[in-house]
This record gives structure tokens, C-alpha cells and sequence, in this order.
């Protein structure tokens, strides 16, 4: 294969590609190939037409300096644009270069922010919390139970001078049996809170939890 149906083999595949990006972002990014080998005619396509472009339009200034200087980034991306209605956009430009090291395309994304700006605001509306509370309370939507438990566990693991984890076998079980007692397992994930705290098993807890053999 010859140079120039070498990089004509590189252009219709880039062309593959802009077609199946644009009809990906519908009404929503303009994708442009641009056939750098002819510079006055260089859009070979264009999808989502955005900026009003034809194809056989002339290269953009960013593609003429491409043709100029092969050392030009090979990727420019997420740069601030504009369509020719003043709409904002954000623009990507992807250089294709041929064996030789020449650019021979480009490859250009123009996403419309117009279209998101309002769904960013809308968005950014719906979680926003109101902070003129402050005679609230402070809430949080845990299970108040088990922020109850986690309390006395530690208070009274702080009475035996250690962490809750810390705690000795014996001592772990004289606490979980105090804590059933106390009522403390009529909560529905109380076992779970519990062996989180203490480093154990649930199994363990309920182990522990057992009233001592023989007693009545």
C-alpha cells in the first residue's frame, strides 16, 4: 500500500469512528472529521451538525496549525468553545498522523454545555439543603437504637479502663450479658452492632448471651 491510500485507509476509518460517536450524543455533540490533506475542503463529515458546517467546508484554525507543525499536540482537550450562535460549548481535537509523522486528520467533539447548564442548575438545586436550622436539633438517620448501644457499650467498656475490642474474653461476656439483662437485644440489628464493637462473631454474641448452664 502506497502513501496516500495508506492515509486514505486512515481517514475512512476515522470517519467509522465520528459517525459512531455522533449518533451516540444525539442533539448533544457535534462530531467532526477533518481530512487534513485538503485544508479549504477538509470537513469529510460531520454529525449532530451543531455549527451550521458542511461538509467540504474548510479547516479550522486549530487544524491549519496542525498541518503546519507536526510537533502540534497530538490532543487539545476539554478546551472552552463557541458555535457561531454564541452558545457555549467544549470542545476536544484529536490529530491522526500517518507513518510518516504528518497529521492527516482530525478528529473534533463539540459538546453543546447550553443543553446541560440547566440540568447542572437543576441538579445542583435538588440536593441543596436549606442551612437556616439552627435551632434544630442535629439529626442523623441512623437507627437512634444502635447509636444507643454503641453509648453503653462504650460507657461501659470506659468503666473496665479499655476499648471496647480491647476487652478480655471474660470480661467481653460479663458486658454482653449485662447488656441483655438490660433489654438491649430487642433491637433488630442490636447483635450485629454488638459483635462490631467488641471484635467478635455473631454467633459469639448470642454465645455470650446464653444464661450460664445450670441456673434457674
Amino acid at each position: 500500500m502506497d502513501g496516500g491510500a495508506a492515509d486514505e485507509h486512515l481517514v475512512r476509518e476515522a470517519e467509522k469512528i465520528a459517525v459512531a460517536l455522533g449518533r451516540m450524543f444525539p442533539g448533544l455533540c457535534e462530531v467532526v472529521l477533518h481530512d487534513l490533506r485538503d485544508p479549504d475542503h477538509s470537513i469529510r463529515a460531520i454529525e449532530n451538525n451543531l455549527s451550521g458546517r458542511q461538509v467540504g467546508d474548510p479547516a479550522t484554525e486549530l487544524g491549519l496549525a496542525r498541518i503546519a507543525d507536526p510537533g502540534y499536540p497530538g490532543v487539545v482537550q476539554n478546551y472552552p468553545n463557541r458555535f457561531p450562535d454564541g452558545r457555549p460549548a467544549k470542545s476536544t481535537s484529536i490529530g491522526i498522523k500517518n507513518a510518516e509523522g504528518r497529521y492527516v486528520a482530525a478528529l473534533c467533539l463539540n459538546l453543546d454545555v447550553s443543553v446541560l447548564s440547566p440540568v447542572a442548575l437543576t441538579l445542583a438545586n435538588l440536593v441543596a439543603t436549606d442551612t437556616g436550622h439552627g435551632d434544630r436539633p442535629p439529626e442523623t438517620l441512623r437507627d437512634r437504637r444502635a447509636r444507643e448501644l454503641r453509648r453503653i457499650i462504650e460507657e461501659l467498656a470506659a468503666e473496665r479502663g479499655c476499648p471496647p475490642r480491647s476487652l478480655s474474653r471474660a470480661d467481653k461476656k460479663a458486658l454482653v450479658r449485662q447488656l441483655y439483662r438490660d433489654g438491649c437485644f430487642e433491637s433488630r440489628d442490636a447483635a450485629r452492632t454488638i459483635a462490631d464493637l467488641l471484635g467478635v462473631s455473631r454467633a459469639t454474641v448470642y454465645n455470650y448471651a446464653k444464661p450460664p448452664t445450670g441456673s434457674g
